[in-house]
C-alpha cells in the first residue's frame, strides 16, 4: 500500500512538472498559428481543463497528451502543409475529447472564449 501511495504521488509530481512545460509552450504556439487552426476553441478549453485541479487526473492526462501532440514540432502531417497541416492535431484532440466526454466544463469554454477574444483584439 505504501508503494502505491508513493507511486501515485511521484506520478502526480511528474505531471505537475510537465504541466509547466505545457504552460510555457502551448499559448505561444497557438497564438502563432491561430488563423490556421479552426479547432482553437476546443484546444483552449482542453488546456484550461488540464490546468483546473478540479478536473480528474485521468482526464487531465488524456487532454495534456493531446495538447502535447499539438505543440510537438514533428507531426504525422507537417503543420506547414496548407489545408492539411493540422488535420492530425485535430484528430488527436477529438479522440481525446471523445475519451473524456463531458469533462470540459462551461467555465473552461468561457476561459477559452475570453482568451480568443483577447488574442483577436491584440492581432
Amino acid at each position: 500500500m505504501v508503494n502505491q501511495a508513493y507511486g501515485a504521488d511521484h506520478a502526480h509530481r511528474g505531471f505537475e512538472r510537465r504541466q509547466e512545460t505545457l504552460r510555457a509552450k502551448f499559448l505561444p504556439r497557438l497564438k502563432s498559428v491561430l488563423a490556421r487552426v479552426p479547432f482553437a476553441p476546443d484546444l483552449l478549453a482542453a488546456y484550461y481543463a488540464v490546468l483546473d485541479r478540479e478536473t480528474p487526473m485521468k482526464v487531465r492526462v488524456v487532454l495534456a497528451a493531446a495538447l502535447a501532440y499539438f505543440i510537438f514540432p514533428r507531426d504525422v502531417i507537417a503543420d506547414a502543409i496548407v489545408g492539411l497541416g493540422f488535420t492530425d492535431d485535430a484528430a488527436v484532440l477529438y479522440a481525446a475529447l471523445r475519451t473524456v466526454s463531458g469533462a470540459i466544463q462551461p467555465h473552461h469554454r468561457a476561459a477559452a472564449e475570453r482568451w480568443l477574444n483577447e488574442a483577436k483584439q491584440g492581432a
